[in-house]
């Protein structure tokens, strides 16, 4: 399903012409337009509190840009200081989730490309939920300028994880991407696209002009078990996602990511881990393939758990004997569900602040 017609002008879906357009008809000098653009775009502020504008210039860009997302709600893990905000689009009332993890010196934004996932993949909250819509370039932009607006450290990254497959999104979220690099000041190799193995879009990311990172979620080192966990796999199986993924890394010169959620008693014993080593082994690109190994995440619709600590140090330690260089994820955020795998639409939900002690398992963030 395509996203509803967009309004007109939104205040992070106009482009910098419309935007000079607009003021030149309003009557405004001409460096107004270059005051809102770097209000918005370099300062990363919300439009009130630009006051090098008039206050009347404001209230009518207000009117006349109106913001895309509502705040439904907004949690905080008080343990790692991750947030998390449930917004509702204008447009339609869809909802999508934005994720802020904030460390000493950066912030990286994970941000939705889709009101919920049609991959379907089994252990993943949002693919239980099912496919609502995609979002607009402009709603993917909105997200990161929010959590900018709430995080102490500058926005640095921004990673394509959050809900839904982004290159299934493809024109939305190139678009999103451009204008992240070129009006927000993002480097590319600091925007991380993840995918399922969408390979159309895997090929189609290998053209283009920016050199962004790209994650594929492999989940398991053979087909078979690929089927059942990402459904996706029987369309695109594991040989052509890595085809497709060899070719990106060869035209931009960066090395791929994969990420593996390792789920206890299905995909986390050491001869999957030695079968993933041999098919990454040699993998091009600078320093070849690299393994993040993330601990599921708890979601209500599967049943499953992740392994024990030294289970999945079992699995890092045969990945790295095996000549593919492997990191386990500290999980941020699962206590308020901000987690890979647990975003999803859920309606109104309360606020909560969630206490608790840090994790005494030491895992490579």
């Amino acid at each position: 399903m395509t996203p509803p017609d967009p309004m007109p002008e939104t205040r992070y879906g106009i482009d910098r012409a419309t935007l000079d357009a607009l003021l030149a008809e309003w009557g405004e000098p001409r460096y107004r337009a270059d005051q809102v653009w770097d209000a918005l775009y370099r300062q990363r502020i919300p439009l009130d509190d630009a006051t090098a504008l008039p206050k009347k210039l404001r209230e009518r860009l207000t009117s006349a840009l109106p913001l895309t997302l509502e705040a439904v709600t907004a949690q905080r893990d008080a343990r790692d200081r991750t947030r998390k905000w449930l917004w509702r689009c204008r447009t339609d009332g869809a909802e999508v989730e934005t994720v802020l993890m904030r460390y000493p010196t950066r912030a990286t934004v994970c941000v939705s490309s889709q009101a919920g996932c049609a991959m379907a993949c089994t252990f993943c909250a949002t693919g239980q939920g099912g496919f609502e819509r995609h979002l607009t370039g402009g709603e993917i932009i909105e997200q990161v300028a929010a959590a900018a607006h709430a995080s102490d450290q500058r926005v640095s990254n921004v990673v394509y994880m959050g809900m839904g497959e982004p290159l299934a999104n493809y024109d939305a979220v190139w678009q999103s991407i451009e204008r992240l690099h070129i009006d927000f000041g993002l480097s590319a190799r600091h925007i991380t696209v993840s995918t399922v193995g969408v390979v159309p879009g895997i090929r189609r990311l290998a053209r283009e002009d920016l050199p962004v990172t790209l994650a594929v979620s492999l989940h398991a080192p053979d087909d078979e078990l690929r089927d059942q966990l990402v459904p996706l796999n029987r369309r695109y199986p594991i040989a052509e996602v890595l085809d497709a993924a060899e070719e990106f890394s060869e035209a931009r010169g960066r090395r791929v990511t994969f990420e593996y959620a390792l789920i206890a008693g299905v995909n986390d014993d050491t001869n999957r881990a030695a079968a993933l080593a041999r098919l990454l082994k040699g993998f091009p690109g600078a320093g070849g393939a690299h393994v993040n190994l993330i601990p599921l995440n708890p979601t209500a619709g599967f049943g499953g758990h992740k392994p024990s600590p030294p289970s999945m140090g079992a699995f890092a330690r045969t990945l790295e004997s095996g000549g593919v260089t492997a990191t386990v994820r500290r999980n941020r955020g699962t206590e308020i569900d901000a987690a890979c795998g647990q975003l999803r639409s859920r309606g109104v939900i309360s606020t909560a602040i969630s206490p608790g002690p840090a994790p005494s398992t030491r895992m490579v963030p």
